[in-house]
């Protein structure tokens, strides 16, 4: 059976430069604006969606048992309410079930779309967090990626987390790199897990929101 993956659409991730929020339809405008460009799509094998087509999508995303996503903010622009949630947005981070039969074995997925925010450790974080939020909440005990074989910046990356190659594809020209979660590998990527709080979105997102009150004197 499928696990239900909808757990997040109530949560909230917070490290130390991101902030991890549900996909829902207020980012899907700025999603969209970002997979209209070619390079995004081929680095995330995408075809072109049209911005109705962009909505489908998000519900799917959401509704589907068997796909985890978030979108990821930069958290110090989060932290300033006057700037719209929207303008706070980088990219995007998922976990899909790949094998119904094996509910523990997820595809991991990460795209951080602005361009002036690669290079800065982002991605690195924001692996640690899905990968840990993926054991913890959602039962996954093994992960794989698919990585372009001239990205060798990821691929070093999830090199780091312990993912060693699986197999290599020369007609799509990609990398699968998988890991199997033991002891170990917690320890070493996840310590105490004190790099990461979980708060409810809901509520951090109103609060965000709420008009600031002058303190009486």
């Amino acid at each position: 059976m499928l696990l239900k993956m909808r757990i997040n659409e109530d949560t909230l991730l917070e490290g130390e430069k991101v902030v991890l929020v549900p996909y829902n339809a207020d980012h899907v405008p700025r999603y969209h604006q970002w997979m209209c460009s070619p390079e995004l799509q081929k680095l995330t094998a995408s075809d072109p969606l049209t911005l109705e087509q962009e909505y489908d999508m998000q519900r799917c995303w959401r509704e589907d048992d068997d796909k985890c996503t978030f979108i990821i903010l930069d958290k110090q622009k989060w932290a300033d309410p006057s700037i719209p949630e929207q303008e706070c947005m980088v990219g995007d981070v998922n976990i899909f079930l790949t094998d119904p039969s094996d509910p523990s074995l997820a595809e991991l997925e990460i795209m951080i779309a602005v361009p002036c925010y690669r290079g800065k450790g982002l991605g690195k974080e924001v692996t640690r967090m899905m990968m840990c939020y993926g054991v913890h909440k959602l039962g996954i005990q093994k992960f794989e990626v698919k990585i372009g074989l001239d990205n060798k910046i990821s691929i070093a990356m999830f090199k780091k987390f312990h993912f060693r190659e699986l197999s290599i594809s020369e007609v799509f020209q990609e990398v699968i790199l998988g890991v199997t979660v033991n002891e170990a590998l917690q320890k070493h990527v996840f310590g105490n897990m004190d790099f990461m709080l979980q708060r409810e979105y809901g509520k951090a997102r109103d609060s965000r929101q709420a008009p600031f009150t002058p303190l009486s004197l």
